[in-house]
């Protein structure tokens, strides 16, 4: 059965193109509204353009704060506000639970030992691992070592060598499996085999954790943290002569660890390091745990990372022909070069740059290793990386059957947030329950970023254009509700209108309803006037950038979700507001003296968005029906597989409030909830439709 929750790639091709298209044998009329392109921005651009131009302003009013760090007391009040910033925006940290940690094996290898470890960063949460020591008299530095994106984790051949290197020059290194790589898939399938890649799965996971306020990174560096816990639990590890390198996503870990954690006293990120405005401006933002919420808006950059630990020594490793953006990486080095310099610890940050494409590469391993042997042994005599064998991932593997999830009582990142969605079930209910209702709905407004009606402007509207039917009229609308958001739209309007308008708004687009004989015209017959519209990002300016092994998960907008994000806006908070001046506009349109009472519909994706413009501007809908919408956001959480389900996540939103409480601050005569959707876009079995009345 086709499911109608999901936007497809042939509605996608067709609406953006505006094709012509058969229905019933017929030729279908073109309902196609905005053209190529619209001040230079062509409409499936339109979010990113618009997004990027708030990342930007507040990049460069960041800049500015930068250039007035001049005194130490100036600095250190900066990297407490960043600190404080960052781990509050992860949702704070974990209990320290014991480790239980045990060694699985132990081989004795050429110029090195191992060792292959498992222990518990949280209770039943399994983390796999592998230890390098050196052979001579201990303690020796002990070096984390988180793994980039590899498939395979910590048996990555590069992840090995670098592992490896450190050992034989005298220092030991602990190198862990992340969660979704390695022996740490947190999704298999009945074969026992992991179901997704790294990323795609690491994005499935930041879904249900923005809800609850938190991220995928929180997960990520609490696995760190509680490695280095690890690391100097071992007696053969000085705990003070701490260091920390990884590559790629595993350069990412190590530059927020690097800033979080104060033991690591000797840091090397490789291949991450850029600027958000060169990232944003080449390859875009990338998966879950690399965008923190809100960091571009409060002014937090990547050169932020090193600024936080000043003066520790950091050497960023980086390479010429990367994706992540050279002239951003040097840019940052200058920034934190000068902030060293003003604490007169100039040499403590350095750069190695290697014409070399993304990856941790021989020269920059070598690089890595020789900071290390600096800071750690204070040694400075040249090193080579000579050939050595390295493990296969049978021989590297720790568990028994290749994978946590497969130990009983296995808890994985999802279990860990059901639990944490269980708590916040209660304190939901407690502040609603105490709560006024006024007051209730002014926390989920300043939560999902929505505005009042009365201050939203008015949308300018130009009409492009008609399309004739038997009875009624189509006309072509562009709706500007603020500088560089169009929102196209189609007024059907009967030849005798009745009086009441309709507010119809379909997550896939404003045309799948619009063909003759469907359900938008079946409403004109009635005497209604309809406008039917593509809130942002949905329909004709819809993103066209996804990767289509993602599209099922996350749409085609998921870079734009994450933009976003990254710049504080939501998009139920942006498209609720698009809601709210479509509305009003209707409600006056060709109406003459009175308004009219505006009936809202929302289908499939709009219906968040929809809902909280009608639970916070009540007296704008004479009625709401949603259609095929989201049951619950604690559904989100407690599906692991979602399906389109990041666009209308809304950070931290479960803390105060779920959709089922929006419905309920609605009157039961005056919304219908039909055919409503679990997290998977399936029909749930016991819909929680909170007493109101139901189509199906």
């Amino acid at each position: 059965m086709r499911n109608h929750h999901f936007r497809t790639t042939r509605r996608w091709f067709a609406c953006s193109i505006g094709l012509l298209v058969l229905v019933n044998g017929a030729l279908a009329d073109d309902l196609a509204v905005l053209p190529s392109k619209l001040e230079g921005v062509a409409p499936a651009e339109m979010m990113n353009t618009y997004l990027r131009g708030l990342a930007h302003a507040a990049l460069d009013r960041r800049e500015a704060e930068y250039e007035k760090l001049k005194t130490i007391e100036q600095m250190t009040a900066y990297q407490k506000r960043m600190r404080e910033f960052f781990v509050g925006q992860l949702g704070g940290f974990p209990e320290r639970t014991p480790l239980n940690a045990r060694v699985v094996s132990k081989q004795n290898r050429d110029g090195y030992r191992l060792e292959k470890v498992i222990f518990e960063s949280q209770p039943h949460h399994y983390v796999t691992a592998v230890l390098y020591l050196p052979l001579g008299a201990p303690p020796y530095p002990g070096v984390l070592v988180p793994c980039g994106h590899s498939a395979n984790g910590k048996a990555s051949e590069l992840y090995q060598r670098a592992s490896i290197l450190l050992a034989k020059n005298g220092i030991a290194a602990l190198c862990y499996d992340p969660i979704g790589q390695g022996e740490r898939y947190q999704v298999l399938n009945g074969s026992g085999k992991p179901r997704f890649g790294s990323t795609l799965e690491h994005t499935l996971v930041g879904v249900g954790s923005i809800l609850l306020g938190t991220n995928t990174a929180r997960y990520r560096i609490w696995d760190g943290m509680r490695a280095i816990d690890y690391l100097v639990s071992r007696d053969e590890i000085d705990p003070k002569r701490i260091g920390c390198t990884g590559n790629s996503g595993g350069g990412t870990l190590t530059s927020y660890l690097m800033a979080l954690d104060e033991r690591i006293v000797c840091a090397a990120p490789s291949c991450y390091l850029t600027s958000f405005k060169r990232l944003i401006d080449t390859i875009g933002p990338q998966d879950a745990e690399q965008n923190i919420h809100g960091q571009i808006a409060y002014g937090m950059d990547h050169a932020d990372y090193i600024l936080m630990r000043a003066p520790k020594p950091t050497l960023m490793c980086v390479a010429t022909r990367d994706f992540f953006d050279i002239d951003g990486a040097w840019h940052t080095f200058r920034q934190a070069k000068r902030f060293y310099t003003r604490l007169a610890f100039a040499e403590r940050v350095d750069l190695v740059e290697t014409d070399a494409t993304h990856g941790f590469s021989p020269l920059l391993r070598l690089g890595m290793a020789r900071w290390m042997r600096h800071w750690l042994l204070h040694r400075d005599e040249p090193i080579t990386e000579p050939d050595f064998p390295v493990m296969t991932d049978g021989e590297i593997q720790c568990t028994p059957r290749g994978q946590v999830m497969l130990i009983d009582g296995a808890r994985s990142v999802f279990d860990i947030n059901i639990g944490l969605e269980e708590r916040l079930a209660g304190q939901r209910r407690q502040f609603w329950s105490s709560t006024s209702k006024a007051e209730a709905l002014e926390k989920v407004r300043e939560i999902a970023g929505i505005r009042r009606l009365a201050d939203l402007p008015r949308a300018s509207v130009n009409k492009v254009g008609s399309v004739a039917r038997e009875g009624y009229d189509i006309e072509k609308l562009i709706l500007q509700s603020e500088p560089g958001i169009w929102l196209p739209a189609l007024a059907f309007v009967p030849s005798k209108p009745a009086g009441d308008a309709y507010l119809y708004l379909h997550g896939e687009g404003k045309h799948v309803d619009a063909a003759p004989g469907g359900a938008i015209e079946k409403l004109v017959r009635d005497g209604g006037l309809v406008m039917a519209v593509d809130l942002r990002g949905i329909g004709e300016t819809e993103s066209t950038k996804s990767g289509k092994g993602w599209r099922p998960y996350f749409s085609s907008d998921w870079k734009d979700y994450f933009l976003a994000y990254l710049v504080d806006q939501s998009y139920v908070g942006m498209r609720a507001e698009d809601t709210l001046v479509c509305a009003r506009f209707l409600a006056g349109y060709r109406a003459g003296e009175k308004p009219r009472r505006v009936h809202l519909i929302a289908i499939g994706e709009a219906g968040p968005p929809a809902l909280h413009a009608a639970a916070l501007e009540p007296e704008m809908f004479a009625s709401v029906r949603l259609d095929r919408s989201l049951v619950s956001w604690s559904n989100v959480v407690r599906t692991p597989v979602t399906r389109n389900q990041l666009i209308n996540a809304v950070h931290g939103a479960l803390n105060t409030y779920d959709l089922p409480d929006l419905l309920a601050t609605l009157p039961q005569e005056k919304v219908t909830v039909t055919e409503p959707l679990d997290a998977a876009g399936r029909p749930p079995h016991d819909p929680p439709n909170g007493g109101f009345r139901s189509g199906r």
